[in-house]
């Protein structure tokens, strides 16, 4: 099992050149527990994500992981403990599919040891568990978009943190893929107690998934909690500026969301 660790924000502003996108946030991050961040396009999600694992440097407030500022731990350190999959990861040209799961492992790695039997046995589990064993030796350039989003979320599984923050890691895949992955994520959460933070664009699979939503409208905090206290009628309306009906999920008992479009009213109560 992971070391429970505390990850939270506080009085957090983040922005780019004269934009303001994150605005004073406060958040505190469950741990051991499944988050999801939702939201509208351009509310901040990912910019949130980018500095809570220290890519981007606040404006404001601070970002804190056990206390400490994680802008001021030093990186190895940092990466030892908490994971990032960005929204659009880079690999470099020609590398293999093994080769760039194997690169989760450099956090672990000392001065001068060698590869081990421990970094083997990390690799092919992470291969196992997104099931691309079958494309180890192939190189990750000519991987279709849903193969490759598999391979970058089998790196990340690789480096074996207790924190594991995800940009939206459902991007490119199929239904039947999404939900693997987030099946995926529970497992490791529940087998592991990694804290896992995501960000989705799907609320019903959010609510399904997550334990706890953070709903962020504006660069602001507009409702966090578990999935029933924030998946509302009210919520939706405020966050997305979209009308809809919320039943109870028949398949996982959590709210489910019925979006209602010009062209759809809702069925009059009987």
């Amino acid at each position: 099992m992971t070391r429970d660790h505390v990850l939270n924000v506080e009085g957090l502003t983040l922005g780019y050149g004269e934009r303001t996108v994150i605005d004073r946030l406060d958040l505190l991050v469950p741990p051991g527990r499944v988050s999801a961040i939702v939201g509208a396009n351009a509310c901040g999600k990912s910019t949130l994500l980018r500095s809570m694992s220290r890519l981007l440097r606040p404006r404001t407030g601070q970002v804190l992981l056990d206390g400490e500022q994680v802008h001021r731990l030093p990186a190895k350190e940092l990466a030892r403990t908490l994971g990032l999959l960005p929204q659009a990861p880079t690999a470099p040209e020609g590398i293999t599919v093994s080769d760039l799961v194997g690169r989760g492992r450099n956090p672990h790695q000392r001065l001068l040891s060698r590869w081990s039997a421990e970094d083997d046995a990390a690799v092919a589990a992470a291969l196992e568990a997104t099931d691309t064993v079958g494309l180890a030796d192939r190189p990750v350039d000519e991987l279709s978009g849903g193969q490759r989003q598999r391979v970058w979320i089998a790196m990340a599984l690789a480096q074996q943190t207790d924190v594991l923050l995800l940009d939206e890691p459902t991007t490119y895949l199929d239904v039947s893929h999404q939900v693997e992955v987030l099946d995926l994520l529970t497992d490791l959460n529940r087998t592991r107690g990694t804290t896992i933070v995501m960000v989705l664009h799907d609320l019903n699979l959010a609510a399904r998934y997550a334990d706890h939503l953070v709903a962020l409208a504006d660069g602001r905090l507009h409702a966090a909690g578990e999935p029933h206290a924030v998946l509302t009628e009210e919520n939706v309306r405020a966050v997305f500026g979209l009308d809809c009906s919320v039943i109870t999920d028949p398949v996982s008992g959590r709210p489910l969301m019925l979006p209602i479009g010009r062209h759809h009213v809702a069925a009059p109560a009987h």
